[in-house]
């Protein structure tokens, strides 16, 4: 694939997988060994634990809305920066739900083969999301 045909998987993925939270988009976004570096530790490689890991928190945000920010592509590699937005409604990681906005960025870089992902990297601010959850406080409000 060209790397516009990348771009346009990224931005398809995006709005399908994670706007419409339609779960058929991962399979056809990503082979089935996906080698998926943002993974919590203990989860095996490959589809399966991806679609997992995503379920948790299309669960826990049902609302969630994805917006891709900014693309850019060489080679066989897609970068991206992305922000969702949405309520805590459902269960994260041991976390009840507490009805609470957030209100997230991140950076994600997709390698291709074969016009699929089969590599994937990100970086988010999971710290934010948590302060936004009332998980973890603010700087400057976190005990004596």
């Amino acid at each position: 694939m060209s790397t516009e045909e990348n771009k346009a998987a990224v931005r398809r993925f995006i709005e399908q997988g994670w706007t419409q939270h339609n779960m058929a988009a991962f399979d056809e976004f990503y082979a089935p060994n996906v080698m998926h570096h943002a993974l919590p530790p203990g989860m095996p490689p490959g589809l399966e634990s991806v679609k997992q890991f995503a379920s948790i928190f299309l669960n826990a945000f049902p609302d969630l809305q994805t917006t891709v920010e900014n693309l850019v592509a060489e080679g066989n590699k897609v970068a991206y920066q992305w922000s969702a937005h949405g309520t805590h409604q459902g269960e994260l990681l041991g976390i009840p739900p507490t009805d609470r906005q957030i209100s997230v960025t991140g950076i994600a870089i997709e390698r291709f083969e074969n016009g699929k992902s089969v590599e994937h990297w990100e970086i988010f601010d999971q710290l934010g999301m948590m302060q936004q959850l009332g998980v973890i406080p603010p700087p400057g409000q976190g005990g004596d």
